[in-house]
């Protein structure tokens, strides 16, 4: 059943981390910040939603990139109960498909839980200051192949904050798989 996270909390200063990553190096949020702001992805590697659109989410991270934004990418889903979204697993998904971002495991979940992340993919669009400006979708096309010529909601989303500061006022919510949360 799809889960749709909540609309932006314009403002909402993101708590610092330091996750390991697929290439072996450790993250810290700083050390992803771009100069003209910072896009944190939630996703994981068996999500239908996430895979389906794998392609738009590296075209839309390398565009952003080349435009002085920093991008990551953090799977916090459990992976005990979901051994494709192991550590190793994450490791060989970042290789096949060249992520030009770190890739960071969340194995605790307290990332996911300070940042309110609910479902994969969950974008949070920073701005230079650090404070939230974009929780929406990537695109209108959700688990489908997007047509051509098809809004990029995020890619704009965060251009407009990479030359502004300020996100759009109307954003359309994230869908996809929920969170695989550990047993209490």
């Amino acid at each position: 059943m799809p889960v749709s996270p909540p609309v932006c909390d314009f403002g909402w200063k993101a708590p610092g981390f330091s996750l390991r990553a697929t290439d072996g190096r450790s993250y810290a949020l700083d050390d992803i910040k771009g100069p003209k702001g910072t896009l944190v992805m939630f996703i994981c590697n068996h999500c239908p939603y996430v895979l389906s659109a794998l392609d738009r989410i590296l075209r839309d991270a390398r565009d952003l990139q080349a435009m002085g934004v920093g991008v990551a990418a953090i799977c916090a889903n459990d992976a005990q109960a979901y051994p494709a979204d192991s550590f190793d697993k994450m490791t060989e998904l970042a290789r096949k498909h060249d992520f030009p971002f770190p890739y960071l495991h969340d194995d605790t979940q307290s990332v996911a839980r300070a940042w309110g992340a609910e479902c994969t993919p969950d974008f949070f669009g920073l701005n230079a200051d650090g404070e939230l400006q974009y929780r929406g979708r990537l695109d209108g096309a959700g688990r489908n192949p997007a047509p051509d010529g098809a809004r990029r909601d995020l890619y704009e989303a965060m251009a407009q904050i990479a030359q502004t500061g300020a996100g759009p006022r109307d954003q359309v919510a994230s869908m996809g798989c929920s969170i695989k949360w550990k047993a209490a």
